[in-house]
This record gives structure tokens, C-alpha cells and sequence, in this order.
């Protein structure tokens, strides 16, 4: 069996981490580790650590893993190289972000897969990742003048209140995008909620109908190679279609405000969700993504 040893990230490590992810993902125009690896060593420090495996000191695989909260761990940016794929590489990368944030307090460790990535959705089972919850992007245009009929709160005692219970926190099992983590997913509480960018309900009058919240605006170069604005919104939750046609309406309206040209909005991967989006007239993309879970109790050096 092939001797792998783990160790952080250098700075000179790059050249061999960008020879072996530069194609990784073909169907999306490239992978993003190359243009964010030096990022990553310059910015690890107590609450991230990136991680290369080694084979006769040569790197043949990177991951980093990111503690989210006091006990919460996010694992990103699992690649190994091909001509090494299947020599026990991931696990050893695997353990090491593990054992990192166990290190520090963290109970649970998570990631994100594509739903079309079996590949890694069977790594990701076979060094104990279970499955989380599912979830797909609704992407309404930003829009100044969308209108609804709802009344907006922009409490975020009240956004919590109503999604809390929801089907969205049910069947995400609580969880939403993090505040400062791109692409992490964590648990939505009050104080997440109170810190994001913007945080709001729509009422009737009686009754909460629906909820989001904005996580960051971003930069992204759309098909025809021209930087567009997106405006990210951690979850959303809505009582049916008609609220879900007001909080798409609200979405557009805050994202326009924000200074964003798109919306890009996570909900869950159920038939509800998705075919209220379709009677709602909400795009949304293609393809779901998973996230799955590692329990961190008993993990400790080996």
C-alpha cells in the first residue's frame, strides 16, 4: 500500500495542488482550488486548516477543513490526484481534518457534495460522512420594483420565528448558509440570523407566511464571460406557492437594493419546495446538492 503522510499546506505546494485540480471539474468549467489555494495557506490560523496528503513528499491531495462555531466543522476542497485515487489518500486527509477539529471542540463535522459527484459522494461515505439534508438554489432576478401583498418585518426575531418549525428547518435539518463561509452550510440560529446582512419575514396581518436571509453579495462570471453581482440568501421558508411568489418578490427587491444583478436563494430538495417554485414562476437550477455529516465524538489521534 502507498505511504501517505499528511501535513499543512505550504505556499510551495502550489504548483503540484494546481497540476491535479485544474480539470478536476470539466462540466463546470474548472475547479476553484487553483485560483484559491494561495488564499487558503495565507489565511489558515486557528479556525482553518488546510491540508495536503503527501506521497515521497510530493503533495497528491488537499482539503481543508474550517470551524464554523464553537462546534461545528466544515470539510472542503477534497481532491486527490488521479494516478492516486483509491490508495487511501482521501481517508488520510479525511482523518487529519477530523482530528483537527476535534482537536478544538468541534462535535460534528460537515460537507457539501453535488449530486452528480458519485465519486465523492462515496468517499465522503466511506470515511463516515452520513446524509444531512438536500438542497437546490432558486435564483430569482434582482428587481427594484417587485411588488407583493405581504407586510415585510425586518426583525430578525421575527425571520427566526418563522422558520423555526418549518418545513425548510425540518427537512434541513436546521440548517442554512453560514455568514462567512462561502458554500458552508451551518445551523441557522438567532444571533446568525441578527448578524446577517439583511434578515426578514412577510406576515398577512395574522400569521408569518415566509422568511430569508442575505448571507454576502458575490461576484460571478456568467456563460457569456461577464461579471455579474449575486446576492446570496441563506434559506428560505414559506407556507405555499403565493407566499413563496411574495418572498421571491421581497428577494428581488432586497438583492436590487444590495446592489446585486441576480438572487441566488437555498431551499429544500423536496417535491414541495421545488414545484412551488415552478407554480411560483421562481427559476431555479438544474441539479441539488447534499450535505452529509460526520460525528466527531471518539475521534482522536491514531
Amino acid at each position: 500500500m502507498t505511504a501517505v503522510e499528511t501535513r499543512p499546506a505550504r505556499h510551495d505546494d502550489r504548483e503540484a495542488v494546481v497540476a491535479f485540480t485544474e480539470d478536476t471539474f470539466p462540466r463546470l468549467g474548472g475547479d476553484y482550488i487553483p485560483r484559491v489555494f494561495e488564499e487558503w495557506v495565507e489565511t489558515d490560523g486557528p479556525d482553518q486548516r488546510t491540508v495536503v496528503a503527501c506521497v515521497d513528499g510530493r503533495p497528491v491531495g488537499v482539503c481543508q477543513g474550517v470551524l464554523l462555531s464553537d462546534h461545528e466543522a466544515w470539510a472542503q476542497g477534497m481532491r486527490v490526484a488521479p494516478a492516486f485515487r483509491g490508495d487511501g489518500v482521501s481517508p488520510e486527509l479525511s482523518h487529519a481534518v477530523f482530528e483537527w477539529a476535534a482537536d478544538r471542540g468541534a462535535t460534528v463535522c460537515r460537507n457539501m457534495v453535488f449530486s452528480w459527484n458519485a465519486a465523492g459522494l462515496g468517499q465522503s461515505r466511506a470515511v463516515g460522512f452520513e446524509p444531512a439534508a438536500e438542497f437546490r438554489w432558486l435564483e430569482p432576478d434582482a428587481d427594484p420594483d417587485a411588488g407583493h401583498d405581504l407586510v415585510r418585518s425586518d426583525d430578525p426575531a421575527d425571520a427566526w420565528s418563522a422558520f423555526r418549525g418549518s418545513h425548510a428547518d425540518r427537512r434541513l435539518d436546521g440548517l442554512g448558509l453560514d455568514l462567512a463561509e462561502s458554500w458552508a452550510l451551518a445551523e441557522v440560529t438567532r444571533p446568525r440570523l441578527a448578524a446577517a446582512d439583511s434578515a426578514f419575514a412577510l406576515h398577512d396581518g395574522d400569521r408569518r407566511r415566509a422568511m430569508s436571509y442575505r448571507t454576502r453579495t458575490v461576484e460571478r462570471e456568467n456563460d457569456d464571460g461577464v461579471e455579474e453581482t449575486w446576492a446570496e440568501y441563506g434559506v428560505a421558508a414559506w407556507a405555499d406557492h403565493g407566499a413563496l411568489s411574495a418572498l421571491s418578490a421581497a428577494v428581488a427587491r432586497d438583492a436590487a437594493a444590495a446592489g446585486a444583478d441576480r438572487a441566488r436563494v437555498l431551499v429544500p430538495e423536496t417535491p414541495r419546495h421545488v414545484s412551488d417554485a415552478a407554480y411560483a414562476r421562481v427559476p431555479f437550477a438544474d441539479d441539488p446538492d447534499f450535505v452529509l455529516e460526520r460525528d466527531l465524538t471518539g475521534v482522536g489521534r491514531r
